[in-house]
């Protein structure tokens, strides 16, 4: 009788380890799949920011040095995306200042707001902004998942000894980026 016991023992014991350890494998891989998707999403605010800019220089060729700053900051972001989701967040945060700036300086110009390429072009941006923000929203939910788990009992002496480490948050690093941007001429 107590070898029975003791067989079953094991038995939930293996059971709770083989789900704890899954379970952080899954939460892992949905950190990766939704980091792949922030990516994707990045990559094609990336793509249009060229149209937008050739657009703005039309109209607004004067304004040199804030298309300039959108261009250095997509250059910069797309440098970062080999360096991890904080640098990465923090170059995608400077790429978003530029851009309201870009957005804000077009309301100087009347011509540019009824051009139908730019408007074409700022809603895609828009939409693809959204989908960006969506995006960061369910890759934090899911790192904040996954490091719940790696801190609570029994998870977390499974995480320690297989290597299951807290995953950074993608979060606005930079007080200025929250705030609108004010254009002065």
């Amino acid at each position: 009788m107590a070898a029975i016991i003791i067989i079953v023992i094991i038995v939930l014991i293996a059971i709770v380890f083989v789900v704890s350890y899954n379970g952080l494998v899954r939460l892992r891989n949905r950190i990766d799949s939704a980091w792949s998707q922030i990516g994707v999403q990045l990559e094609r605010r990336h793509d249009l920011i060229p149209n937008l800019i050739e657009t703005v220089k039309g109209y607004a060729a004067h304004e040199r040095g804030t298309l300039e700053g959108v261009v250095e900051a997509r250059n910069a972001a797309i440098q970062a995306k080999s360096a991890g989701p904080e640098q990465q967040a923090q170059a995608e945060n400077v790429l978003t200042g530029a851009l309201k700036s870009l957005f804000a300086l077009a309301e100087a110009y009347p011509d540019l707001k009824a051009n139908q390429n730019f408007l074409s072009l700022q809603e895609e941006l828009t939409s693809t902004e959204d989908r960006i923000a969506y995006s960061r929203q369910f890759y934090n939910d899911s790192v904040m998942k996954y490091d719940n788990k790696i801190q609570s009992i029994p998870s977390n002496i499974i995480a320690g000894n297989f290597g299951f480490k807290p995953e950074p948050l993608f979060q606005v690093t930079d007080d200025k980026e929250r705030q609108a941007p004010q254009v002065k001429f």
